[in-house]
């Protein structure tokens, strides 16, 4: 019954906000230049093409992951490289390419923006949750370098994924790291990038419109996203609707304003999935309207220096963005905890009864890389987690546990895995459930994809108490 009340609500709110006298204002585009003095050509002061770059770059990248043919590669390796760090002319959109109906616009990197990279804007810290203190752009190249000669990107003897690793990373180490720690927060300050002058000489968008443009391209979600069902904006994502993805009705999906990306794809899918369970979020849209209202602000604003209330609501709607999608990536760490401990009760199954793993180990090593590219990501962002990260990438660790009870520990000045004796089969699954309870108890999560923290005392009780040294 929730169901169909549910859906029906959606439906309805869709119903409402496609008449016309809603259609203004819903959409996130068309705003004003409101630069004191521009003597340019551009009627708006929208844009945020460099990110769709990024995200264009970064599904690219993903694609390529899976080209190895299991042999040492250099030509596959270079180009993955270029698009990671290259800024060359001329780099094809790999992906999201034309599918069928779902045609899409552009075709190269430099029709979305010139001149863009991801290694320049990925997490330059040390990552802690692997081996050797790498800088988030370090340990993206050298998984890069593992996966040319990796067999579609999978390393069977280390259980690594890197397409998974790779992407989940680089979701958080990317995109919300440069929007939740860089143009949410310090540019939003009273000083820097003002919004009395142009972001930069001849600009037709102040400091701060640019800023926000720039945060809410990193979300990558369609400019009409508040006009469409969560559903509708994870369809798109998937190629599978393209009558909801052309807002323009021109037979084609920008990229720049039509397409649904990483971030923007996982908050759809958290909401989409209430439909189908009693634990009801609303990501997308949450993030979606807070992003909307605060340019919506800056508008009003006609280029004046922003007051101290103004500046205050900005950064209250900032807040909102940043905590609602360190929800999303809380969410999907969750999510692939369970999925790991489900493929761990299949391996058992199936070893058990002297079958063939291997399908079912392929299926583990994705989810694990999905587990920890998302783990890794999640303490990307601006918010400094202590004790939380520290457990989650304890019990967590830095390889899957494999079928013969070892597990990557470390990696070698040679830059080879160095293997070592793991936790017990039920451990680690037990340490799957801790991560979700984790979650649960500093996140609040509430979609809880694949919630398996019922069995935590089962697992318990038949480990005898011996889990609970978490992997240090």
């Amino acid at each position: 019954m929730k169901k169909t009340i549910i859906a029906g609500t959606a439906a309805l709110s869709l119903v409402l906000l496609s008449g016309a006298a809603a259609a203004d204002g819903m959409v996130y585009s068309g705003f004003p230049v409101t630069v004191k003095g521009y003597s340019g050509k551009k009627t708006t002061s929208v844009s945020y093409g460099g990110q769709i770059a990024r995200h264009a770059l970064h599904d690219s990248l993903k694609k390529l992951v899976g080209k190895g043919n299991g042999k040492p590669n250099p030509a596959l390796k270079a180009q993955m490289m270029a698009y990671f760090s290259g800024k060359d002319a001329g780099r094809k959109i790999v992906a999201p390419a034309t599918k069928g109906k779902f045609a899409v616009k552009q075709t190269e990197v430099d029709s979305l923006s010139k001149g863009k990279n991801l290694a320049g804007k990925t997490y330059k810290a040390a990552v802690a949750g692997m081996p050797n203190g790498m800088t988030g752009p370090e340990l993206v190249a050298f998984w890069i370098d593992k996966a040319s000669s990796a067999k579609k990107g999978f390393d069977a003897a280390n259980g690594y994924d890197y397409g998974q690793l790779i992407s989940k990373f680089i979701m958080g180490a990317v995109s919300y790291n440069q929007a939740v720690d860089g143009y949410l927060d310090e540019y939003l300050s009273a000083t820097k990038k003002p919004n009395d002058k142009p972001y930069s000489k001849g600009a037709a968008y102040t400091g701060k419109e640019h800023a926000w443009d720039e945060a809410f391209g990193y979300f990558g979600t369609p400019a009409h996203t508040l006009k469409l069902t969560p559903k509708q904006v994870y369809d798109i994502a998937k190629q599978r609707d393209v009558a909801a993805a052309d807002m323009n009705r021109d037979g084609k999906v920008d990229l720049k304003t039509e397409m649904t990306f990483g971030p923007a794809y996982y908050a759809a899918g958290f909401d989409a999935s209430v439909y189908d369970k009693g634990n009801s979020t609303s990501y997308l849209h949450t993030i979606a309207k807070a992003f909307l209202d605060g340019r919506k602000l800056l508008a009003a604003a006609k280029g004046e220096k922003l007051t101290d209330a103004q500046r205050a609501t900005l950064m209250g709607h900032a807040k909102t963005i940043s905590d609602n999608w360190e929800k999303v990536l809380a969410e999907a760490t969750f999510k692939y905890a369970g999925s790991v401990y489900k493929d761990m009760v299949k391996l058992k199954t199936i070893t058990d009864a002297k079958g063939d793993p291997a399908k079912a180990f392929r299926a583990y090593a994705k989810h694990w890389g999905e587990l920890k590219g998302f783990s890794l990501a999640l303490q990307a962002g601006k918010n400094n987690l202590g004790e939380t990260a520290t457990r989650l990438n304890r019990m967590i660790g830095a390889g899957p546990l494999l079928l013969n009870a070892s597990q990557v520990v470390d990696i070698d000045s040679k830059g080879n895995y160095v293997r070592d004796q793991g936790p017990e089969w039920g451990e680690y699954m037990l340490h799957m459930a801790k991560v979700q309870k984790l979650l649960i108890d500093r996140f609040g999560v509430k979609a809880r994809n694949n919630d398996v923290t019922g069995d935590m005392k089962a697992l318990s009780d038949a480990l005898g108490g011996k889990a609970s040294a978490e992997n240090d």
